[in-house]
C-alpha cells in the first residue's frame, strides 16, 4: 500500500518513562528509585537501604527476571517496575547464554561471540519491559553501578569518565531505549593551589550534597528526552517529585482520584 499525505499523524511523548539510573555504590540509587509511584522491585542483588521498605521479588536467574516481569501483566496497582541492578543481572544473562549453548563460560566460543550472543537476551529483556510500559502504563527504573574508565574522546582527547559497570554491548542496547539516563553522584568542587616549582595541586572538596545529572558531560554519560534540567540537588524523599511534572504518561494522582469518585 502506497503512503500518502493522508497517512500523516500527530505523535507526542505520552508513555511513562524508561529511566536508567546509575552511580557509585551506596549513594542512594535504590532509595531514589523507591520514591517513584507505588514501585515493585525485581531485586537481583541483596542490599535494601535502611529505613526503606520495598515490595520485591528476589531473583537469582535470568528466567526468573522474565517471570517477574510477566507477572506484572496481570491486574495490580503497582505503577513502577524497578530492576536492581542491571550490573548484577549481567552475570545471570551470561549464565543463561552459557546454559543455552552448553558453554563452560561466556568467553568459551572466543572472538567475543559469547557477548554477541548475550545481545539477544538483553534485547529480549528490553522488549519485555517496553511492552509492560506500553500495555500496563508502568514507569520502568533500571538501576546500575558506575565505574571510572579511561576513554579516548574524539574532541578533547583521553579522559577519565564515569560509565555504567557493564559490557559496552549491553550498555549500548539499554541506553538506546532509555528515555532518561540519570547519573547520581556527589557535588564536588575542585580546589587548586600552587606548590614548589610552580606545580599546581588539585583536590576535590565536597560536603556530601548529592546531585542527579540529566545532561551529558565529559566526565559522565547522561541525557533525557523531556527537557529535564541539567542537574538537580537530590534531597531524600523529593527525587521523583522534583521531576514528575516534566515526565509524560499516566497522571497517577488524577487517575486515583477519578477511580475513587
Amino acid at each position: 500500500m502506497a503512503i500518502s499525505l493522508k497517512d500523516l499523524r500527530t505523535v507526542r511523548a505520552d508513555k511513562p518513562p524508561r529511566v536508567l539510573l546509575y552511580g557509585p555504590p551506596k549513594i542512594g540509587k535504590t532509595t531514589l528509585a523507591s520514591e517513584f509511584p507505588n514501585p515493585v522491585f525485581v531485586q537481583v542483588e541483596d542490599g535494601t537501604p535502611g529505613g526503606v521498605e520495598l515490595t520485591s521479588w528476589r531473583v537469582t536467574t535470568y528466567p526468573e527476571v522474565l517471570e517477574a516481569i510477566a507477572a506484572l501483566f496481570s491486574e495490580h496497582d503497582y505503577k513502577t517496575l524497578v530492576v536492581d541492578s542491571l550490573s548484577a543481572l549481567e552475570p545471570l544473562v551470561w549464565a543463561e547464554v552459557c546454559r543455552r549453548n552448553n558453554w563452560p563460560s561466556i568467553e568459551a566460543p572466543g572472538y567475543g561471540k559469547g557477548y554477541i550472543e548475550a545481545d539477544l537476551l538483553w534485547q529480549e529483556f528490553m522488549l519485555a519491559i517496553s511492552t509492560l510500559r506500553r500495555e500496563r502504563g508502568m514507569i520502568v527504573v533500571l538501576i546500575a553501578h558506575s565505574e571510572i574508565k579511561r576513554i579516548e574522546d574524539p574532541i578533547v582527547g583521553p579522559l577519565d569518565r564515569y560509565v555504567i559497570q557493564m559490557h559496552k554491548r549491553a550498555v549500548d542496547i539499554i541506553q538506546k531505549d532509555a528515555d532518561v539516563i540519570a547519573f547520581l553522584n556527589y557535588r564536588i568542587a575542585v580546589s587548586e593551589t600552587k606548590g614548589a616549582f610552580n606545580k599546581t595541586h588539585r583536590r576535590g572538596i565536597g560536603a556530601g550534597e548529592r546531585i542527579i545529572n540529566f545532561a551529558d558531560r565529559p566526565g559522565f554519560m547522561a541525557g533525557n528526552r523531556y527537557s529535564l534540567p541539567d542537574e538537580i540537588t537530590y534531597l531524600r524523599g523529593e527525587g521523583y517529585s522534583s521531576i514528575a511534572d516534566r515526565l509524560p504518561g499516566v497522571n497517577f494522582e488524577t487517575r486515583t482520584q477519578q477511580e475513587a469518585a
